[in-house]
This record gives C-alpha cells, structure tokens and sequence, in this order.
C-alpha cells in the first residue's frame, strides 16, 4: 500500500537524523523562552524560510499542510486578543474587551504556535522514520530491540490501513448493514474492531518471535544495513539557525516591528 508522497530531495533531508532531531529539540525549549514579540515573528520568518524553499514538496501540498496550523494561529491569537487582561483599552463590546497588552500578547502566542507547527511539519517532511531510528542507533546509542520495535510499528500501520479497508469490503459483500444512528455506530465499531485486532495481534506475535529468533533481545554489538554518519549539510543546518537566529534577535532589538520588548509586562 502506497502511503508516501513523491519529494524532491534537498539539502535538509541529508542531515543526520539525530543532529536534526537534538537541533530541533532545542529549538522547541528556546522558543518556550522568546518573550519579544519581534524576536518571536524575525524566528518564525526563519523557520519558516526553510519549511516553504527547503522541504523539496510542491507548494500546494505545503499549503495544504499549512492550513490546520494557519487555523491553529488564528484561533490563539485571537482568544488571547479578545480575552485578555491588560490597562489600555482598544476595544470592548460584551464579554469580548480587546487592549493593547492582550493584543500583543495573542499575536505573540500565535506566531510561537505557528513556529511549533513549522519546525515540526519541517522535520516529518525531511525525516525517513527508518534512517532516524538507525542514527539513534549508531549516534545516540538506542537499544536495537527499541528501534526496530518502533520501526515495525511504524510498517504495521498501513497494514491495519489495508486490513481495514479489506474488512468493510468483505462486509460489502456479504450484505452487512448497519443503519444509522449510535447503536449502528457502534456495531459497526465491534465488527470492524475485533476482526481488525485479532489480525494485529497475529501479526505482532510474528514479529515478535522473527526478532527473538534474530537475537534482538540481545544488546551486544550489530551492523547495521544503512550506515549513518555526519556530512558538510549538518555544519550548514546548525549555522543555518545560529546565524539567522542571532541576526533576527539583533534586528528585532534595532529595528523593532512593535513597541513591546516583553509581552509579559
């Protein structure tokens, strides 16, 4: 079954996983930090830059991806605008009272979910799952058993997908009806989930004895089929955000978008 989408492949897809995974991790933790709101939108203008030019996916598909998290920014925002504390008032109409503080802080709260959205979006597009758990393998020392469990879990998913699909047409055939309403619901939940469960529970206890039988409850020293090491693009992906982040927090202290270095004030 085929469950993956034709890319073109860039730069940030020949960076080792593992650097990548670590780098984004920081990221997350740094942005969890950036309390000014310029600081906040020059960050997201740079991680942005990489997920639109760099991912190697057509941008119809980008923005197909970008339409749940542009809701997500949306939706903060303005839930913190509309309800937020602050002394100077912009507008107020019933329970909705719009100040500036509130302002500044849900546009703030916007731009860090869309920054989430962004580095998370940026590293599932440009990370194969198989070359990722082999790094955590040979860079950060991952017990195989850990790994290849989770990469046979990650296989097993469109399996259930194709099982799935092959149950409700069985019962196609075979005339299973199943009306409306909750009840319906939730027969047709007990017929397609029992069948659907029992074929996983098979199918995970031959994995288990394949990996037993291949010694995988052992944590003595492999090899590996794919060899992960490091290459020139991961100097270029940790300059990348050292040299573009410092420049943004240098450009939003001299040339601020907005009046506010600290929304928490």
């Amino acid at each position: 079954m085929h469950t993956t989408f034709d890319f073109r492949e860039t730069w940030l897809h020949k960076i080792n996983p593992s650097l990548k995974l670590l780098t984004m991790i920081f990221l997350f933790i740094l942005v969890i930090f950036i309390h000014n709101l310029n600081q906040m939108i020059l960050f997201t203008i740079v991680t942005m830059i990489l997920f639109v030019f760099f991912t190697g996916h057509p941008y119809k598909r980008i923005l197909l991806f970008s339409i749940p998290f542009l809701f997500i920014f949306i939706s903060t925002a303005t839930s913190m605008i509309f309800f937020g504390k602050g002394d100077t008032t912009i507008f107020r109409w019933g329970l909705v009272h719009v100040t500036e503080e509130s302002l500044f802080r849900g546009i703030h709260l916007g731009f860090r979910a869309l920054t989430y959205a962004l580095l998370g979006l940026t590293f599932a597009l440009t990370t194969r799952p198989v070359y990722l758990f082999y790094s955590m393998m040979q860079q950060l020392k991952l017990n195989p058993k850990y790994s290849y469990s989770f990469m046979a879990g990650i296989r097993l998913m469109p399996i259930m997908i194709e099982e799935f699909q092959h149950i409700r047409s069985a019962q196609k055939v075979r005339g299973v009806r199943t009306g409306a309403g909750m009840n319906a619901l939730l027969h047709l939940f007990k017929i397609t989930s029992i069948p659907l469960l029992s074929q996983c529970i098979r199918r995970a206890f031959r994995i288990a004895v394949a990996m037993e039988a291949k010694r995988f409850d052992y944590s003595k020293e492999r090899t590996f089929y794919y060899k992960i090491g490091f290459s020139k693009f991961d100097v270029v992906f940790v300059g990348y955000f050292v040299v573009l982040t410092g420049l943004s927090f240098y450009l939003a202290q001299e040339f601020p978008l907005f009046p506010v270095s600290d929304v928490r004030d």
